[in-house]
């Protein structure tokens, strides 16, 4: 089995969006995928339980049809403040993290004291997984992006993704959907937005 963690010590930077859109995407491509809401807000389960039966499946670990479910991937949508040992004792389970960012002084501010934090983890430090970066809200060549480039450039870390600010997520999430659920044509210029990001996913 495969995990994704998907962390920010930040509320609001995008982590759910990420996590079920990821899932979506997965179980798209034929994957068992198993989805575990550490939120205390639990919106990527009350997303997993809107999903209609001709939606390929995904589960939340803590379901009861979840039980004796084999799963390829798991995506783990972390909560705000991950840390400490309940942050050490998930990087042992992750193979790829994903951090999303948003565009704002707030975000990167909190999000470079995680980063740093991350990267003295001992998981990190032996190269068990690997760390990937989501500009969240924001187009590329835009400001946003130059300053979250410059902001990243001593850390070595890959950009995997801007994702432009649009409804069609929320909407989508209000029916159990993710991008990959939706009909291409209303999902296009999205998807070339997700591409290096799911190539990554797939190394």
């Amino acid at each position: 089995m495969k995990t994704i963690l998907i962390a920010n010590p930040k509320g609001g930077s995008g982590k759910t969006t990420l996590s079920v859109n990821i899932a979506g995407y997965l179980a798209n491509q034929g994957h068992r995928v198993a989805i575990l809401d550490l939120d205390r807000q639990k919106s990527a389960t009350t997303w997993v339980a809107a999903r209609t039966d001709d939606l390929p499946g995904i589960v939340t670990l803590d379901s009861k049809k979840g039980e004796d479910y084999f799963t390829d991937h798991l995506v783990i949508d972390s909560p705000a403040g991950l840390h400490g040992k309940n942050l050490a004792r998930t990087l042992k389970l992750a193979h790829k993290i994903i951090i999303p960012i948003a565009p704002s002084m707030f975000d990167q501010n909190a999000s470079r004291d995680f980063l740093k934090i991350l990267l003295e983890e001992k998981e990190v430090r032996q190269g068990k997984c690997e760390i990937g970066i989501v500009g969240m809200r924001m187009n590329a060549r835009t400001r946003a992006a130059t300053i979250l480039e410059e902001f990243l450039a001593a850390s070595n870390l890959p950009i995997l993704a801007y994702l432009r600010d649009t409804q069609l997520y929320v909407n989508a999430a209000f029916e159990g959907k993710s991008l990959f659920d939706l009909p291409h044509h209303l999902s296009e210029r999205e998807l070339e937005q997700w591409a290096f990001l799911l190539h990554w996913l797939g190394k």
